[in-house]
């Protein structure tokens, strides 16, 4: 290989790793003698309006909003539902309690947003989906952060409720968070949960459907700060097939691209940190990282048999194809129903010590193997996801209603 060329692989490497290594390693070296904020509790808990958008929700919003109601907030708390064109949704929210507005038929969730916070009159709005439920004191944990006049807006914490499929992705995800507020200011805000004061927001264009990005960097535009709650969870149902991660996670990249280049005026220099996040958290992975990634597995593929490092890139290809593959079904089951968790299970109950040592040992191994094949995959996963995004903005798709998925 000429220097020329170990030079362009040097620099593809780079590339293919900014997203997901070289800009977390810039963040845990940047917030390594960085304090996570403790926000304290303020002198009197302002009022609260959680705010929840829902489209044929009927199944599951009175639970919502009961499980808001019960979350255990210290001051005034209403829940007000936007119910898109959808009667059924809108009788059950207010028999449980909600103030309900309804729409003659279906906005997207950032319109439904824009309508609910047009009647708004408490201080604070907490937003979270109709098909979660908080951790008690979620909502009491996002509204401490906002004692502090700077902070305009908390991010939760989302868990995806299916420790086998996305829930490595969404750990990733809430370090970056960590690490990031730890610095000042985070991108991450989620829709799924999180916390604005009324009076920075501002509505959402018609053509926007990553309405949490949006939000994110237009409450920093006007020199506010998003703060990171890690004890704030909402969990999710999960997501249960790879399929269902596809076609959701492409619409996220799709929509995110169209808002960045909506507000690319804060990528630059002037934006400062939050410049900086938006590069490193979603820019560089949407972009840069999967195309750098196509590259060197070309590169590769050319020179499998003369190069071992190109034989072992294409070998770990194939481990998270495989492991991709193992998790495109259903997900796993619960721990307590899986096999091998009761006693007795393969046999280890009442064998002899040396066997059970063995045996754990073999199983300690086989699991790290496990979790390293699935982090494979995991990773693979995202850049083809963010290649499917990049297809689907450059087709000009700009579809602002998620599909609705039942299981």
């Amino acid at each position: 290989m000429t220097r020329r060329s170990r030079l362009t692989v040097a620099a593809l490497v780079a590339a293919a790793s900014g997203g997901h290594v070289l800009y977390p390693a810039w963040l845990a070296l940047a917030s390594r003698r960085r304090p996570m904020p403790q926000p304290a509790d303020p002198d009197e808990w302002p009022a609260v309006t959680a705010l929840v958008a829902a489209y044929r929700e009927s199944a599951c919003i009175a639970d919502k909003v009961r499980d808001v109601l019960a979350n255990g907030y210290p001051g005034p708390i209403d829940v007000l539902v936007v119910a898109e064109g959808d009667r059924e949704t809108a009788i059950r929210a207010e028999e449980a309690g909600a103030t309900v507005l309804t729409a003659e038929g279906r906005l997207g969730k950032a319109q439904a947003l824009n309508l609910g916070f047009s009647k708004v009159t408490a201080p604070v709005v907490v937003l979270s989906d109709a098909n979660n439920t908080l951790a008690p004191g979620a909502i009491a944990a996002l509204v401490r952060h906002l004692s502090d006049p700077r902070v305009g807006a908390v991010a939760g914490e989302k868990v995806e409720a299916d420790g086998a499929g996305e829930d490595l992705y969404w750990r990733f995800e809430s370090w970056l968070k960590t690490r990031e507020w730890r610095l000042g200011t985070t991108i991450g805000l989620v829709g799924e949960l999180s916390a604005v004061r009324t009076d920075v927001w501002r509505p959402i264009p018609p053509d926007i459907a990553i309405d949490d990005l949006w939000m994110a960097l237009d409450i920093a535009d006007r020199g506010h700060l998003v703060a990171y709650e890690p004890g704030a969870k909402a969990f999710e149902p999960p997501v249960y097939t790879l399929g269902q991660q596809w076609e959701r996670r492409i619409r996220i990249a799709a929509g995110a691209l169209h808002v960045l280049r909506r507000r690319r005026s804060q990528l630059g220099p002037s934006g400062g940190l939050m410049a900086v996040e938006a590069w490193g958290h979603r820019l560089t992975r949407y972009t840069v990282t999967p195309l750098a990634h196509v590259a060197l597995l070309a590169i590769a593929l050319r020179r499998h048999r003369t190069s071992r490092l190109a034989r072992l890139f294409l070998a770990g290809h194939v481990v998270a194809a495989g492991s991709l593959a193992c998790t495109a079904g259903a997900p796993a089951a619960p721990a307590s129903t899986r096999p091998g968790t009761g006693a007795g299970a393969d046999g280890v109950a009442g064998a002899a010590p040396d066997v059970v040592v063995a045996s754990g040992a073999a199983a300690a191994g086989a699991a790290l193997a496990g979790r390293a094949a699935h982090a494979l995959g995991q990773a693979v996963f995202l850049d083809a996801v963010a290649l499917g995004g990049m297809a689907r903005y450059l087709r000009g798709d700009r579809r602002t209603h998620w599909q609705i998925v039942r299981h």
